[in-house]
């Protein structure tokens, strides 16, 4: 079932249910635009004098009830044991996530607390007037390292994925063109590395697995950071997580010219999100040593995820300039994504010639 599809049952048959269901009377219900390949129809819900709110509905056929479910019984324990998210509701059937069916499909609906504030791109990029900005970078690192302290206490009742149930050498194997022989080489050596690695309770539990500023807003009232879109939850390293917050910091400084003063940058900039998320949790020197490792892990994430966008769309295979920069980095063990090396440019960033499949 295709996005417009969804939205066209959405607002005429399933809107009028959740708004019942989750006593929605009276709020201004309107469609909130999603990325390209979002997996979701979101609605943004406002009222005067109440708490707004977010509903979600969930379409795809392969996103079981029991995953679902899972993701929000873990931002409900995030929440009410101080985690700085936003609060999924129950609807007054006491659940929180309601399946309705429609002509033999089975939409799953859950709905959140917006949180309060905003994106930092819809404040043009602009922190806290006369506040400096390495405040963001340390709550940044203080809001995940939270999250992760409480992963590290939490037993879930439904059961999340963890990261070897899709990223595997066998569905990569399956879902990558054969003609991309060297990355899948270099894909299956990746995944032969993290199998060696420590997956105990410090090391390894639920993480965000999409941390960045798409995913938490601001309340520039105080600086403090609510995360939310655990859609991708799973679970997975800590690192992940800090190597997703290490991209992030790219951003800031991907206009520069010189290397030698985007490498400084970003040291700068880690270092301090790490003081934040150590003022919440502590993860070991050796896991830390390993971000090269893990940031190399998000660029075979993003990889993975525009081959199934252009699975599940029906389009022909193609390798634009950006997929083709994260293929190289991968291929030729560039490290830190390029962004030292001769492979990249301040003037195109992150981009490079078009490949074919």
């Amino acid at each position: 079932m295709k996005y417009s599809e969804v939205v066209s049952i959405s607002n005429t048959y399933l809107l009028p249910q959740v708004t019942e269901l989750y006593e929605l009377e009276g709020y201004e219900i309107t469609l909130v635009d999603t990325h390209e390949g979002g997996r979701n129809v979101i609605y943004n819900c406002e009222k005067g004098g109440a708490v707004a709110k977010i509903f979600r509905v969930a379409y795809l056929k392969e996103r079981t009830k029991e995953e679902l479910l899972a993701e929000v019984e873990y931002v409900q324990y995030l929440f009410e044991h101080g985690g700085s998210v936003s609060n999924a509701v129950r609807s007054k059937n006491g659940e929180l996530l309601e399946a309705i069916t429609h002509k033999h499909h089975t939409f799953m609906v859950c709905v959140f607390e917006k949180a309060k504030g905003k994106k930092l791109a819809d404040n043009h990029y602009q922190y806290r007037e006369g506040v400096p900005i390495t405040e963001y970078y340390y709550n940044c690192g203080k809001a995940i390292g939270k999250i992760h302290q409480l992963s590290k206490e939490y037993t879930p009742v439904h059961r999340r994925n963890s990261f070897f149930d899709k990223y595997n050498f066998k569905y990569i194997d399956h879902l990558i063109p054969d003609s991309l022989s060297m990355l899948k080489q270099k894909l299956k050596e990746l995944f032969n590395t993290l199998e060696g690695l420590d997956r105990g309770r410090d090391s390894f539990g639920m993480i965000h697995f999409d941390y960045n500023d798409g995913n938490y807003v601001i309340d520039f009232d105080t600086g403090q950071i609510t995360v939310y879109d655990f859609d991708n939850s799973c679970f997975g390293w800590y690192m992940y997580d800090l190597a997703d917050l290490w991209r992030s910091g790219m951003g800031w400084i991907q206009f520069e010219p010189d290397a030698g003063k985007r490498k400084i940058f970003m040291e700068d900039f880690f270092n301090t999100a790490l003081e934040g998320y150590k003022s919440e949790t502590m993860i070991s020197d050796s896991m830390l040593e390993k971000l090269p490792l893990f940031i190399q892990v998000t660029l075979m994430e993003q990889i993975v995820d525009e081959f199934e966008n252009m699975r599940d769309n029906g389009e022909e295979l193609e390798c634009d300039e950006e997929l083709s920069y994260c293929i190289k980095c991968l291929e030729d063990d560039i490290p830190y994504i390029g962004f030292y090396h001769d492979i990249y440019s301040c003037e195109e960033p992150f981009e490079y010639e078009e490949r074919e499949i």
